[in-house]
């Protein structure tokens, strides 16, 4: 008896114990601070701080150009963001995020962008060629709706540290700070409508045994 109890006692330890995993549902406007690598809390902050500066913007009210009927919102393309940053970070994950907010807003239009079209043009294909699609009903190829404006950005960071030592107290430091700018172009007039900046800085600390 006394070897069963101190056989459970034992796996009791170990389920305990750092090495076992265990799986949850978390919030995910949480901030999340594992690592100081990009993570989600610096997504979600650099696309709520571009959206409302694009909601704020007296710029990008409406734009009126040929062809836009009484639907004055401006039409956008949203290009890509450059990441000069060390890191493999998704950029594309911000801009879908902005695009889905200002949608959601109602002040915006969007053109599809590189993946969309490229789906647009399988699907017109198979309605022309297939034989398949009533031909009164088959899309076609040029009615398109023209953007007025293009987003782009890019997305950088410095990253400085400062390793364990007897003046420190055998804590090491590690310093990133990401700027990330956005741009909105007037695609006729090549003019810079709007254009904004958001930093972040995160700071690591490791004891001596971190």
């Amino acid at each position: 008896m006394k070897t069963i109890c101190l056989t459970l006692s034992f796996a009791a330890a170990l389920c305990l114990a750092p090495a076992c995993s265990s799986v949850k549902y978390d919030d995910p406007d949480r901030a999340e601070t594992l690592t100081i690598d990009f993570g989600s809390t610096d997504l979600q902050t650099l696309a709520n701080a571009m959206t409302n500066s694009f909601l704020q913007s007296p710029a990008l009210q409406f734009l009126d150009q040929s062809g836009k009927g009484d639907d004055k919102r401006i039409i956008m393309y949203v290009g890509k963001v450059e990441n000069r940053t060390s890191e493999h970070i998704d950029t594309q994950g911000i801009t879908d995020s902005i695009r889905v907010k200002l949608l959601q807003s109602g002040r915006f239009r969007f053109t599809a962008d590189d993946a969309g079209q490229d789906q647009i043009g399988d699907q017109v294909r198979f309605q022309q060629g297939s034989g398949r699609v009533d031909p009164a009903q088959a899309r076609a190829f040029g009615k398109q709706i023209g953007a007025d404006v293009i987003m782009y950005g890019t997305l950088r960071s410095i990253e400085k540290g400062r390793g364990r030592s007897i003046e420190t107290g055998g804590t090491k430091k590690e310093d990133v700070y990401y700027q990330f700018v956005l741009n909105a172009v007037n695609i006729d007039t090549g003019e810079i409508m709007w254009a904004d900046e958001k930093d972040i800085r995160k700071v690591e600390r490791r004891g001596l045994f971190g």
